[in-house]
């Protein structure tokens, strides 16, 4: 569920949430995982339901959308060099500065939850979220990104 060209690090040049969204949903798309409509579908349901959460130190946005655009069951993982950003899960107007993406494309309706609630206990462990955020654009970031998540269950 977790393919290794689907994990970006330090991203830079993207400076709002539209292009975050476009830029990993595409990256999606070229590795086959997702159709065509992926992207755009998964800026739609971001307009409409924000998935922007503050934490105490960063901020992460867990963009997602409806199983018909998915080929097959993937997380792919993006952190950025400078924040961009989104607006709060269940509001339409507080900011959060994202610097992490955990982008969900899910085969079934319910892996969300799982998934979610994996996520949700990585991203309650402060260290393990502070060594995610600086992770530098080498090779070697993959497999120390791969041993954290292994270690919340999330592979």
């Amino acid at each position: 569920m977790l393919d290794e060209n689907i994990m970006q690090f330090q991203v830079s040049g993207l400076k709002t949430r539209e292009e975050v969204l476009a830029y990993l949903g595409q990256v999606m798309v070229d590795c086959g995982v997702v159709y065509a409509s992926y992207p755009a579908a998964v800026l739609d349901r971001e307009r409409n339901f924000p998935t922007g959460l503050q934490f105490q130190d960063y901020g992460i946005a867990i963009p997602h959308t409806d199983v018909e655009h998915v080929k097959k069951a993937q997380l792919a993982i993006m952190t950025l060099d400078q924040p961009v950003e989104f607006y709060q899960m269940g509001t339409s107007d507080v900011v959060v500065p994202v610097q992490v993406v955990f982008m969900l494309a899910l085969k079934e309706a319910h892996q969300q939850l799982t998934l979610l609630q994996d996520l949700v206990a990585l991203l309650q462990d402060s260290q393990a979220m502070a060594a995610i955020c600086q992770l530098p654009n080498q090779p070697e970031s993959q497999e120390v990104l791969g041993m954290i998540l292994a270690q919340h269950g999330i592979l």
